[in-house]
């Protein structure tokens, strides 16, 4: 599902109009994003949580040449599904 379809399906179920249906999508990703980049993170019980994670300094290996690089620390986002969103999942196989 792209997010065309995500917005046709949300307007769907709530019957609001896909403009606002839309317009909220936008403002709760910008929300998210804006407080992960803080190093605050998200929670939606049920459904997951949003936060930043620091991944050490490593030592990688160019692939064509065999020759090691070093890559950098770094701050990445990560997600953790939530138990409700985990057993939902689990449950449809």
């Amino acid at each position: 599902m792209n997010k065309t379809e995500l917005i046709e399906a949300t307007a769907e179920k709530t019957e609001l109009p896909k403009s606002s249906v839309e317009a909220v999508l936008k403002a709760l990703t910008d929300t998210i994003v804006a407080t992960v980049a803080k190093k605050e993170q998200v929670t939606l019980p049920g459904f997951g949580t949003w936060k930043a994670s620091e991944r050490a300094a490593r030592v990688g290996r160019n692939p064509q040449t065999g020759e090691d690089i070093k890559i950098a620390a770094t701050t990445v986002p990560t997600f953790k599904a939530g138990s409700g969103f985990k057993e939902t999942v689990k449950a449809s196989r």
